[in-house]
């Protein structure tokens, strides 16, 4: 018997609904990830990019919406977390950087596109070969528009790069 989450096992009569999944266990399954500890490294990178993009007061505003929530229902103390600190960063060094930054947007070397932000990801990340990158970042959307609001999720929309916007609003 394999170790496949129930969620994907084809022989269970009612997979669980996506809604009732955990933060984690929905990035691992729509990214196609082999484990949920990638499904934990690949959220937080794509975060990073996502928050290099905003301000400071708008990453606080998703923040405060992402505090209280589990991550992983799980006794592995290494996913015991809230999903905001995967948004804030779990390296403080780089949770300290984001907050003194401005935003990486317009004319300049450090302007994010869309082509860096999936560079980005994709190397930050440190993504399996055979791991869409395109896949994974639309995963860790879908699993983050889950525990948002309508207004944080337009706010977060207005901050990303064309193709980028489009995975945001397809996911």
């Amino acid at each position: 018997m394999t170790n496949t989450p129930k969620s994907i096992d084809e022989t269970q009569s009612s997979p669980i609904a996506s809604k009732d999944m955990p933060f984690l266990e929905k990035v691992k399954v729509k990214g196609n990830l082999e484990d949920i500890y990638d499904a934990r490294d690949i959220t937080e990178v794509v975060y990073r990019v996502m928050r290099d993009l905003m301000t400071t007061e708008a990453a606080d505003r998703v923040a405060e919406e992402l505090e209280n929530k589990p991550a992983e229902i799980t006794d592995d103390k290494a996913l015991q977390m809230e999903i905001v600190d995967l948004w804030k960063d779990t390296n403080p060094i780089v949770g300290f950087l984001s907050r003194v930054r401005p935003p990486w947007q317009g004319p300049g070397i450090f302007k994010i596109d869309s082509d860096r932000f999936l560079f980005r990801v994709a190397n930050e990340g440190g993504l399996p070969p055979n791991v869409d990158r395109e896949q994974v970042v639309k995963a860790v959307f879908s699993a983050t528009k889950d525990e948002l609001s309508q207004e944080r999720i337009q706010e977060i929309a207005s901050w990303l790069p064309d193709k980028v916007r489009q995975l945001w609003e397809e996911a």
